[in-house]
C-alpha cells in the first residue's frame, strides 16, 4: 500500500516512546519496524534524533513519512499525558520486578505505550517511576541485553500477535 493508504489504515493501539536514544540508525530501524506492525505513533524524547536525518533515512527507508511521530523534551510529562489517555505504560527493562515477555498478557484493545531506553543507561528513572509494568525479553546466551532496535522489533511483533489475535 502507499503512504496515503497506510495513514488511513487501522493501527494497533501502541505508541513507542524512545527515551534518549543515542543512535539515529537505531531510531530509523524503529521507524521501519513501527511501519511493519502498524502502530499509532513514535514519541522521540530528549536527545533522540529526529527526522530529517541522513542516518534515520538510511535505516527507515521511507517510514518517517508513514509513521506518525512527535519530538518532546521530557519523558515524564509525556507519560503522564499518556496515562491520562488510558495507555498502560510498559518499560522494556530488566528490573527486580520485571515480568517475562512470554508471561505478559495483553487485553484486546488495551492501549499501550512501550518505553525503550538509552543504549547505555536503559530506561530513565523518570520513566521507570511512571511505569505500570516492566517487561523483559528472556535471553539464553552470555549477553544480557539486545540492541534497542532489535528489542523493539521483538516486543512489537509480540504485541501485534497478541492484539491482532
Amino acid at each position: 500500500m502507499d503512504v496515503e493508504a497506510y495513514k488511513a489504515s487501522i493501527k494497533i493501539p501502541v505508541v513507542v516512546v524512545l527515551d534518549n536514544i543515542r543512535s539515529a540508525m537505531n531510531v530509523g530501524s524503529v521507524f521501519r519496524t513501527a511501519d511493519a506492525f502498524a502502530i499509532e505513533q513514535i514519541i522521540l524524547v530528549g536527545i533522540t534524533a529526529k527526522p530529517p536525518s541522513r542516518e534515520i533515512t538510511k535505516t527507515a527507508i521511507g517510514a518517517t513519512s508513514s509513521v506518525d511521530w512527535v519530538h518532546v523534551e521530557e519523558v515524564s510529562d509525556t507519560l503522564i499525558r499518556l496515562k491520562k489517555e488510558c495507555y498502560q505504560i510498559v518499560s522494556i527493562e530488566q528490573t527486580d520486578s520485571s515480568k517475562s515477555l512470554l508471561d505478559w498478557e495483553v487485553k484486546n484493545g488495551q492501549k499501550i505505550a512501550i518505553v525503550m531506553g538509552n543504549e547505555v543507561d536503559g530506561v530513565s528513572d523518570e520513566a521507570l517511576n511512571l511505569t505500570d509494568i516492566a517487561i523483559e525479553i528472556p535471553q539464553y546466551g552470555t549477553k544480557h541485553s539486545l540492541n534497542v532496535s532489535v528489542c523493539t522489533g521483538v516486543v512489537l511483533w509480540d504485541l501485534s500477535r497478541k492484539l491482532r489475535g
